[in-house]
């Protein structure tokens, strides 16, 4: 085993660059990192970094590993999850990446039915709100919204999701409705971090980008909710987040005229192992789940300015 997470330290290495960068990714520290490489080097008996001061580049010998590695990690991670034997229904350990909010909503749902369903299937889910390579971090599949992608790894479409751009009734009274995304400016605006302080908007006239004031950051959007719900000032949410608050009157969704992009839920799957059958029964259960419950939160597609004087 000490192999194989050396191997896949070194692709991580590869893809951000540097020791102190995968650490981060990986939630260790660049000692543990240096050390991992270094014992790969070691068995391979070949150098796969050239180390100066100022960057870190794979040799020629690390280019070609890095290659082989990454089409042979996919199949050993399918060896050592499935095991081996006649199965008469599914079994597998199924290692399931998913952004905590999704999880808390609907997708931890879909999960625990589909465990109902499928005893024979354990389930191991990782709440985590930044993209992963699921090769290099061990994942059957990774759900994510963000449109990274990935070598080896496919993208499997779950379902799209609206977004409202919403305040509270009480900040608005105070600061006034905008009445174009130009508007958005100057105010004060809580931002995921994940996405950036550059908000996108289709309006009657075509596309308009505008530079918010980034006065609350998080990577978890309930947390944006209730700054919102606080009365600091605008965000941007998923339907699914923002409708029971919008129909509870805690907050209001404003510029219906100016259409935030919707986004797409996506599960990245190994190629490898998207012939496992536990996966794909898994795939197909978390596509009809994802439907039903996003066709319930976009109903709250288009809500017109409320009255908040």
């Amino acid at each position: 085993m000490d192999t194989l997470d050396n191997i896949r330290t070194f692709l991580a290495v590869a893809r951000h660059g540097s020791f102190s960068a995968t650490a981060r990714a990986l939630d260790t520290v660049p000692s543990v990192v240096s050390k991992r490489v270094s014992q790969l080097e070691h068995q391979l008996k070949t150098p796969l970094f050239v180390r100066s001061t100022r960057e870190l580049a794979l040799t020629e010998a690390g280019r070609v590993y890095s290659l082989r590695f990454q089409a042979a990690l996919p199949e050993l991670d399918a060896v050592l999850h499935d095991g081996w034997g006649p199965r008469s229904a599914l079994q597998a350990h199924l290692r399931i990446k998913c952004p905590t909010t999704l999880s808390m909503y609907y997708i931890g749902d879909a999960l625990v039915s589909f465990r109902s369903a499928h005893p024979g299937v354990r389930i191991e889910l990782v709440l985590m709100d930044r993209s992963v390579n699921p090769i290099e971090e061990r994942f059957d599949i990774a759900i994510g919204a963000l449109p990274t992608t990935y070598t080896n790894v496919a993208d499997i479409p779950l379902c799209g999701m609206k977004r409202l751009l919403v305040a509270s009734p009480d900040y608005l009274r105070t600061h006034g409705m905008p009445d174009h995304p130009r508007d958005l400016a100057g105010r004060e605006c809580n931002v995921f971090a994940a996405t950036g302080a550059t908000w996108v908007f289709e309006g009657p006239s075509g596309t308009v980008s505008v530079e918010v004031q980034n006065s609350f950051t998080a990577n978890d959007s309930t947390m944006l909710l209730k700054a919102v719900e606080h009365g600091l000032g605008f965000a941007t949410l998923a339907s699914y987040i923002a409708q029971p608050a919008v129909e509870a009157g805690r907050i209001v969704a404003v510029l219906p005229d100016f259409r935030l992009p919707d986004f797409t839920i996506k599960a990245m799957v190994p190629e490898n192992r998207r012939l496992n059958p536990a996966v794909q029964v898994l795939l197909q259960h978390l596509i009809d789940a994802s439907q039903d419950a996003v066709q319930r939160a976009n109903t709250l597609s288009s809500v017109p300015h409320a009255w908040v004087g």
